[in-house]
């Protein structure tokens, strides 16, 4: 007996095929191509979570993680542009109704018309404040630096977020390229990933209206939500592991398919595990049960990613070999949304050999 699979991750899985995984080598040293994201844009995929009162599929998360992991094991860099165009889609799905940002921008972000970034990991730099925000003239100003940002030049809109003198939390969207107060740096070269285009943001008296806020909350009360949220297994992982194991599975000899397959059973354990406790009704239950999960996670993609080099030997090591490009992928996730609670986790493991 078979379930048919949900439209979307049908769409994912012929995307991945026909376009993602046959140029991923090349988008990995040339940088992720518009048509990437267009593509993305005519599969429906940008609006998997969102409502559908508003043009999105209103998908379960069941659905979402398995698109991003198809996504993920398929290129890793088209994945992470569009994977930070779904939390701007969340926050606007969940603020009041009626107002004046969620109703000019849902719908066209629900439906792939905009694409989203984001600029707001820095406020889990607390008691460090990268970019402060402050009341000016009915709307906010912001200063400061955002030390990362992906899909510059590929984004059309970003939220972004400042911290105020009384550590209050402030959300905003603005449009994703140059204008006054808001200046890009070159792209970063980075060891992994560079091809999602990733800048810093130099801000310097970028004024947004009052009307393009989205939330305003205590810093207190966003990291009661966000670090739990930042304890669960990011999908990413298990596409880059299971991807890593479907290459060492076709290298033809008996010990790498059997390494594969000892690998895939702890892969579809670890996964199971990690989803439960994402579908958990209290977010702030078990978090220390989904730290060690993640850990594991990430010790299960180091483990994947290595056996697919070792099982290539030399032929792995050239910059078009996919095995050494899913090494970086994986490198890349281990600090990728990274917090204290989950370095401190992460480190304890390493140093007790976990």
């Amino acid at each position: 007996m078979t379930t048919t699979p949900h439209p979307l991750v049908t769409a994912a899985r012929r995307l991945a095929d026909d376009l993602l995984v046959p140029s991923a080598s090349r988008v990995d040293q040339e940088g992720v191509p518009a048509s990437h994201l267009a593509a993305v844009r005519r599969s429906g995929l940008l609006g998997v979570s969102a409502p559908a009162e508003y043009g999105g599929a209103g998908a379960p998360d069941a659905v979402a993680r398995e698109t991003a992991e198809i996504l993920a094991g398929a290129c890793c860099s088209t994945w992470f542009v569009q994977t930070q165009h779904h939390t701007p889609v969340r926050l606007l799905a969940g603020a009041a109704a009626g107002l004046p940002v969620r109703e000019r921008l849902l719908p066209a972000l629900a439906t792939g018309e905009l694409l989203s970034g984001v600029a707001y990991a820095h406020v889990r730099s607390w008691p460090r404040v990268p970019v402060r925000a402050t009341a000016e003239r009915g709307g906010w100003r912001f200063d400061g630096t955002v030390p990362w940002y992906t899909g510059w030049g590929l984004n059309d809109v970003m939220l972004l977020a400042g911290v105020t003198e009384e550590a209050e939390v402030v959300f905003a969207f603005t449009g994703a390229r140059e204008q006054p107060g808001l200046r890009p740096s070159e792209p970063m070269r980075l060891a992994a990933m560079t091809a999602a285009r990733t800048v810093s943001l130099e801000l310097d008296g970028l004024w947004l209206p009052g009307d393009s806020v989205v939330l305003r909350t205590p810093r207190r009360e966003w990291a009661l939500t966000d670090i739990p949220r930042s304890t669960d297994t990011s999908p990413a992982v298990f596409g880059v592991a299971s991807a890593a194991l479907d290459v060492l599975a076709g290298v033809p000899d008996a010990d790498s398919r059997d390494t594969a397959l000892a690998l895939r059973a702890r892969l579809d354990d670890l996964r199971r595990r990690a989803y439960a406790l994402a579908d958990h009704p209290a977010a702030e239950a078990h978090v220390e049960e989904r730290l060690e999960t993640r850990t594991r996670a990430y010790d299960l993609m180091r483990a994947a990613t290595t056996a697919a080099l070792v099982a290539g030997g030399g032929r792995a090591m050239p910059l078009t070999g996919t095995a050494q490009r899913l090494a970086r992928e994986g490198m890349f996730l281990l600090v990728q949304g990274q917090t204290t609670p989950v370095r401190r986790a992460h480190l304890a493991a390493l140093g007790a050999g976990g």
